[in-house]
Formats: structure tokens, C-alpha cells, sequence
């Protein structure tokens, strides 16, 4: 089990380390620390209802894992729940788990539920990543098995957007005996890069991803990742950072309006990626480009058991577009998949409809029992 201490929502753990503090050798210009990480995060936190226990999980390796662990109000650790299978839920590229706020409370109310930020995201260790794609995909795959062993779960519903959607697939591939479910959430990193690009209006072929024309801070973050990490223009904007993050990602604080009528959710996203860069060098290990991966699933996804339950759901104008679903429900064959469109959402579906994701991952959580 984790060695660290029982936190709640209005009180994080005072003792734990500010592990990006010395990186930054020059704080006035860039604004940012795991400590205003931490504050952000503890805002967002404090709309949680039901019960929650947020610590540090530490991995044999020493790396640690945030971990928020939600159960019904008046059920003060998971065991003392009725015995149904744990939900997981894994946050994409630049997330954390304060990103689930709109869906944690709702979806915790009849099982237990974990939310982690993945290794080299968030709050959690930043460590240094291999260059190889394959390497770096492991060195994440084997951070949540490693995590899933300390906290002591035994199989679970494992949910993951975009490239949380990506590694929950690698995960269940070479874990298969731990998943009861998975639930892929308009997943990154499924479809081969084409060879070539037709001109517009050129029938592309029926391997071809088709997809709707990708959002301006997409194409932003797209112009330097060949030359940088895939954040570092946030770090690099210094003082103007945080605006950078506004001017891009408006949606963030629109989707969360009516929680927070200041900038708390696009301080967070950038606290969280003004950090040492890690996780984002392991993606960009995993990437072609932003929007491909060296290793697309298509091509492994008939390594997941016949008798795994998957579900992709996508939102229905979502720039990731939902034909990988269609391939892979072709590639299973008779093995249970299924494709669910979610109406008036993007690619952050829990955040543009939480209602109706919440309604659907419900049911899918029921169906397990």
C-alpha cells in the first residue's frame, strides 16, 4: 500500500515535496511552482461532495503517483462500500485530475472511483523519459501497474481520454486480467499517419483518418513540436503564459463557468503544464506529430482478450475522429464493442456534456455490476 498521509479537499498534505521549485532558476519570468499547482488544484477540489482521500501514491521506484480516491458520502475508504468493481479514470495530454470535476462526484456515488495524474504530469514525479517510442509507452504502461499494485486494486473499469484513452489500451493489452471494462474516451494515437495527403476533396482512401479541421490551439502547439517539447511555448511565453492558455483554450473556462467565475480552471491547466517538462517528452517520444502516433493502436487492438468489454466514445464534433471506433468494433469482430457519439461535445466530452457523459459511463459501470 502507498506510505503517504489521508488528505481531504479542503486540506492537502503539508509535508509533501515541491519537487519542481529548483528547476526554476528564473521565477519571476515564468509564474508558476507546485505550490500555485497545489492551490489551484485545492480550489477545484473543494467542490467535491462526496468523500475524498488525496495523497501520494510512491511506486517501488520512488516515483510518486496524485491520487484522489472518491466514495459515497459517509463510506470512509472503499472497503467500506458495497464490493463493486473501482472505476479508473486516466486525464489526456496536459491534464490532471482536476479536469474530472464536473464527473467524479456524479460517478462515485455507487462504486468507488480513482482519479490519478499521470506519471510526469500534474503533481505527480517528473522523471526523465526514454527516446524510443516503445520504451517511453512501457515506462507509462508500467507506472500504472506499479500504482494499480500499491493501492491494492484487483481488476477495475479503466476509463482514459484522449492519450489517457491511448495508454489505457496499452495498459489493457498487457494487463487484460485487470480490466473488467475499458471505456475509451475520444482516444489519441489509434490511426496510421497517411503516407501522403491527398489535395482536399481527393478521396483519401478508407484508411485514412477524416477528421474535421484541427482547432486553432491544436495547429499552435502542432507549429513547435518538431523543434520543442509540446508545452514548452507556455513556459517560454513567461509572465504571458497564463493569457497564452486563455487566448487558446477558452473553452476550459467556459465549460466550468458556472463553478468558477474566475480563472481557476485555466490557472490549473497552467500550472500543470508550466512545470518541469517529462510527461510531454514521453508522448513526444510516442508522437509522429501531434496528432499521430509511432505506434498506432489499430494495429495492436486484436491483442486485447475477445471477452474485454470495450466502449470508444467520441463527441459527436470532436476534431478526433470516431471512424477509428468503427475500425476497431470490425477488427474485434464478435468481441463486444460498441461506439457511442455524444451530442454537442468536443473532443472534452466530460467537460461540454457531463450529464450525458456521466449518464453513459454509469451505465456502462452498471453493466459490469
Amino acid at each position: 500500500m502507498d506510505t503517504a498521509t489521508t488528505t481531504t479537499a479542503a486540506g492537502q498534505n503539508e509535508c509533501e515535496t515541491e519537487s519542481s521549485s529548483n528547476w526554476n532558476w528564473w521565477p519571476s519570468w515564468r509564474p508558476t511552482s507546485m505550490s500555485h499547482l497545489k492551490t489551484a488544484e485545492s480550489k477545484i477540489l473543494a467542490c467535491i461532495q462526496n468523500d475524498l482521500w488525496a495523497r501520494f501514491v510512491t511506486l517501488p521506484n520512488q516515483n510518486r503517483i496524485w491520487t484522489l480516491t472518491l466514495t459515497k458520502k459517509g463510506a470512509r475508504k472503499p472497503a467500506e462500500q458495497a464490493p463493486k468493481t473501482p472505476l479508473v479514470m486516466v486525464h489526456g495530454f496536459g491534464g490532471g485530475v482536476g479536469l474530472w470535476i464536473r464527473n467524479i462526484d456524479a460517478l462515485s456515488r455507487s462504486r468507488p472511483l480513482y482519479a490519478f495524474d499521470l506519471l510526469g504530469f500534474g503533481r505527480s514525479s517528473r522523471p526523465s523519459f526514454p527516446s524510443d517510442a516503445a520504451k517511453a509507452e512501457e515506462q507509462f504502461v508500467e507506472s500504472i501497474e506499479q500504482w494499480r499494485q500499491s493501492v491494492g486494486l484487483e481488476n477495475m473499469v479503466l476509463l482514459g481520454h484522449s492519450l489517457g484513452g491511448y495508454l489505457a489500451a496499452a495498459y489493457a493489452i498487457q494487463y487484460p486480467a485487470r480490466v473488467s471494462h475499458l471505456i475509451l474516451v475520444d482516444p489519441w494515437g489509434f490511426p496510421e499517419r497517411p503516407k501522403t495527403q491527398a489535395p482536399e476533396g481527393q478521396d483519401q482512401g478508407t484508411e485514412v483518418m477524416k477528421r474535421p479541421p484541427l482547432p486553432r490551439w491544436v495547429k499552435a502547439i502542432a507549429a513547435v513540436v518538431s523543434l520543442f517539447n509540446p508545452l514548452a511555448v507556455i513556459r517560454a511565453a513567461g509572465p504571458w503564459g497564463p493569457g497564452l492558455v486563455n487566448r487558446f483554450r477558452p473553452d476550459f473556462k467556459r465549460n466550468f463557468e458556472d463553478l468558477f467565475a474566475d480563472d481557476t480552471m485555466t490557472q490549473y491547466i497552467y500550472h500543470c503544464n508550466a512545470q518541469t517538462p517529462s510527461g510531454e517528452v514521453g508522448f513526444g517520444a510516442m508522437a509522429e506529430s501531434l496528432g499521430w502516433a509511432k505506434r498506432p493502436m489499430l494495429e495492436r487492438v486484436h491483442q486485447l482478450p475477445p471477452s474485454m468489454p470495450v466502449t470508444m466514445l467520441y463527441g459527436a464534433r470532436s476534431w478526433m475522429d470516431s471512424s477509428s471506433g468503427h475500425r476497431v468494433v470490425q477488427i474485434r469482430n464478435q468481441a463486444p464493442t460498441t461506439v457511442i457519439l455524444i451530442d454537442d461535445a468536443s473532443h472534452h466530452v466530460y467537460a461540454d456534456q457531463p450529464e450525458e457523459f456521466n449518464r453513459v459511463v454509469e451505465n456502462i459501470c452498471n453493466s459490469v455490476n
